[in-house]
């Protein structure tokens, strides 16, 4: 088998010309892989960060949301054709040493309630993540791509701009195209010949992208629909783990290198699969926990409160009500405030420490969604992270 390795070059992606943070057909491929080529991809973290091991909460303030994500890429399969679907199989993902998970101000599922930064530096090997910040905690490695997929075509742009803006200007929370800190600069950048109309990678779309699914480990196969000739695979924003949910804005997020190989183009089938989908054997039984505990949550909120995700459909019947109809939404959320009050109780974490923890280690499950009006989201808790001792 051949490898076709592409490199980091630089500190930033702005230094990187095999490194890119934003979506549009027109970036050009940085290699060529055959199906059966072993691509070997050197990621950055997804805040193309400079913090290290004695970082602080302050030096967020150093962080520029607009770089987010770099991604390394894109490579051209050869054979592959708009229409088409590759079935890529992670390989390997190759851990940095070191990893951080932080609360950004204004940014996850509880951002109404953790408003001040907070950073949690790690310790990794392919053993497990430990840290200072958080005293007898090993979580185990289980790392996938955040973010992997390929290049949007034309239509799909006009597609994704137009239903994008229509939601923001219903007040929705959407992050439209925007030049500053755009790369590739020429063509995404401020006054680049495609400013506005390079895609922001935060949110998941059809071509994949920032999907955060934890279940998407190494050994799984991943299909995608090709929406330009060559697909235009990337990958970048690596996990080394994280709990179902992602519920403080990031995992332990760290820099890697990365594995993938194409192991089949199925000709004239992205009709079939028209977004991203995932095949495996028993990954995902691998990474269930031998103990835990669960919280379930149902839509209760306080009357007079009007959840972040909701705000924009202001209403005086949600804000008044304490039981919405048939919303895992306000049902994740009652079942998440209830695990950190758990583990603040039962495990002497701060309330920090803990909503942490729920974003590297708690799984959100669907329980129900038959039983009007009370629809149950479960949060699970690996209990094993307690075992201090368990991989040192």
């Amino acid at each position: 088998m051949n490898n076709v390795e592409i490199a980091k070059e630089g500190d930033h992606c702005s230094d990187d010309p095999n490194c890119f943070n934003r979506y549009h057909p027109d970036i050009p491929s940085k290699a060529d892989a055959d199906v059966g080529d072993m691509i070997v991809f050197h990621t950055r973290d997804a805040l193309d960060s400079e913090f290290r091991l004695d970082s602080v909460a302050d030096d967020l303030a150093t962080v520029d949301l607009g770089l987010v994500h770099p991604m390394t890429g894109p490579v051209n399969i050869v054979g592959a054709e708009r229409g088409d679907v590759i079935e890529v199989e992670i390989v390997d993902i190759a851990p940095d040493q070191y990893g951080y998970t932080v609360i950004a101000p204004g940014f996850g599922f509880l951002r109404d309630i953790f408003t001040e930064p907070y950073i949690v530096n790690w310790r990794l090997t392919r053993n497990g993540a430990v840290s200072d910040g958080m005293p007898g905690i090993t979580i185990p490695f289980e790392a996938f791509p955040g973010s992997i997929g390929v290049m949007p075509g034309e239509p799909e742009l006009d597609k994704i701009l137009k239903r994008e803006a229509d939601l923001a200007v219903a007040g929705g929370v959407v992050l439209t195209p925007s030049g500053p800190g755009a790369l590739p600069a020429d063509l995404c950048g401020e006054g680049g010949t495609a400013e506005d109309r390079c895609l922001r990678t935060i949110p998941p779309r059809e071509n994949g992208g920032n999907m955060d699914v934890q279940q998407q480990q190494i050994g799984t196969h991943m299909l995608f629909p090709c929406f330009i000739d060559g697909c235009g695979l990337f990958v970048g924003d690596i996990h080394y783990a994280q709990g179902d949910g992602e519920v403080g804005g990031t995992a332990i997020e760290m820099g890697s290198v990365t594995t993938l190989r194409v192991v089949e183009i199925h000709k004239g089938e992205a009709e079939n699969v028209p977004m991203p989908a995932t095949k495996g054997n028993d990954q995902i039984i691998k990474i269930e926990p031998n103990r835990y505990y669960q919280t379930v949550g149902i839509p209760l909120k306080a009357a007079g409160e009007v959840p972040p995700s909701h705000a924009y459909l202001t209403s005086e019947k949600i804000e008044n009500l304490e039981n919405l109809n048939e919303d895992l939404t306000v049902a994740s959320r009652h079942a998440l405030l209830q695990m950190i009050d758990y583990i603040v109780e039962e495990h002497g974490l701060t309330r920090e420490q803990a909503y942490v923890l729920c974003s590297v280690a708690v799984d959100l499950r669907i329980g129900q969604v038959v039983d009007v009006p009370n629809y149950v989201v479960t949060a699970t808790l690996n209990l094993s992270v307690f075992d201090k001792f368990r991989h040192y």
